[in-house]
């Protein structure tokens, strides 16, 4: 009844191991991220092609808190550094020129309130995507890597808030209500983040790391968990407090040892992106309706057009926040990696077909579209990167 086949339970582990073995194996002629593997094997074992897994309950469940975890992750890689001064200035400059254009592009394809929510799905920048594969060619720390991470920092949480806006102002006092509920409590959760003793945290933390206690990852969950309940319940998307959470245990932790703070990120990444994100990202492929884009010619060449769009609406802004003297290259790379979306698109439209304001062929078309930009943008925008790529990632980083 729930739909969860044996087929599908045993397929998704095995496509999740084999995805990082083909990423490696390619990655000597050409980088392609992981995650493009993880979707085009779940599109290719999904009722479209194969046929050999589809929809269950039980996994869509397990493909959320992968979502969740996503976001998570993401919120403890903001370096609030990065938001002073110019970059700070120019990459919510940037988001805010891009959800503008993304609202007027919106308007000429649907008008009205469907406008707006396709222009928030436009101006969307898939950080915790584009995070491993800064990772790997070691960019993260580089003044490259933290414009492309302020650039996505801004372009997950802005549209988080702004949706949320946007739903809440169908009902303007409940909105407000809500979102200085949901303020409130965040903010009395970071209060008492930086009220935990210096230390305190980490000597507790560090006891447990190597035994069955494992505090880091259960508090990791608590957090998670009830940020993530506390959106539900104030009729919030989940992501706002997943993305909150991770903010929050990046503060508990912020003066832990780099030693320390590595061991429990590894923890936390092992779960994340060994086995709860990936489920995501596979789960996303098998139930793309890649049939109905096929039988229609319409549709279909609509998806390229979202990709453009993604481009000029959320890419070309995104270059606002490029380091002082970079190139033409590397203005052109941070345009790619800023255009790159789908975790949020995936959301927003699936919000706004909760909420009747777009259909699902809309969906489709704007999710294919996030799903080419991962395909492609991330892998010509670090390839413009050029020396920084030449190096062969590790099997386990892969992995990670």
């Amino acid at each position: 009844m729930d739909g969860l086949t044996p087929s599908t339970l045993l397929l998704i582990p095995l496509l999740g191991l084999l995805a990082p073995i083909l990423a490696r194996g390619l990655g000597r002629w050409v980088r392609v991220p992981v995650v493009v593997f993880e979707l085009v094997l779940g599109i290719l074992i999904g009722p479209a092609v194969l046929g050999w897994a589809g929809p269950s309950a039980f996994v869509d469940t397990l493909a959320n808190f992968g979502l969740a975890m996503l976001f998570f992750v993401a919120g403890t890689e903001i370096e609030f550094g990065s938001f002073r001064g110019r970059l700070g200035r120019r990459a919510s400059l940037g988001w805010i020129i891009s959800l503008a254009a993304g609202i007027a592009a919106g308007w000429l394809l649907a008008p009205g309130e469907a406008a707006i929510v396709i222009g928030v799905a436009l101006c969307s920048t898939a950080l915790g995507t584009l995070l491993p594969i800064l990772r790997d060619a070691g960019e993260l720390r580089t003044p490259f890597g933290r414009a492309v991470g302020a650039i996505g920092a801004v372009g997950e949480f802005g549209p988080l808030i702004a949706i949320s806006i946007f739903l809440g102002g169908r009902e303007p006092g409940l909105s407000t209500i809500v979102l200085a509920l949901f303020a409130a409590f965040a903010g009395l959760a970071i209060w008492l983040a930086f009220r935990v003793p210096r230390g305190a945290m980490h000597s507790f933390v560090n006891s447990t790391l190597h035994t069955s206690g494992q505090f880091a990852i259960r508090v990791v969950f608590v957090i998670l968990a009830a940020l993530v309940a506390l959106s539900v319940v104030l009729d919030l998307d989940m992501l706002l407090g997943a993305f909150t959470a991770g903010i929050i245990w990046r503060l508990l932790m912020r003066d832990a040892s780099e030693h320390d703070r590595h061991a429990v990120e590894s923890k936390i990444e092992g779960v994340a992106f060994g086995f709860l994100v990936p489920i995501f990202f596979i789960y996303t492929g098998i139930t793309f309706d890649l049939q109905g884009l096929l039988e229609d010619p319409v549709l279909f060449w609509l998806v390229p057009v979202v990709l453009v769009g993604l481009f000029v609406v959320r890419g070309l802004p995104s270059t606002l926040a490029a380091p002082e003297g970079s190139s033409r290259r590397e203005r052109l790379s941070i345009a790619l990696l800023g255009a790159t979306g789908l975790p949020i698109i995936v959301a927003v439209t699936q919000i706004g077909v909760d909420e009747k304001i777009l259909d699902t062929t809309q969906q489709t078309v704007l999710v294919a579209g996030g799903m080419l930009s991962v395909l492609l943008f991330p892998l010509v925008g670090m390839a413009l990167r050029g020396e920084k790529l030449k190096a062969t990632p590790s099997l386990m980083d892969d992995m990670a």
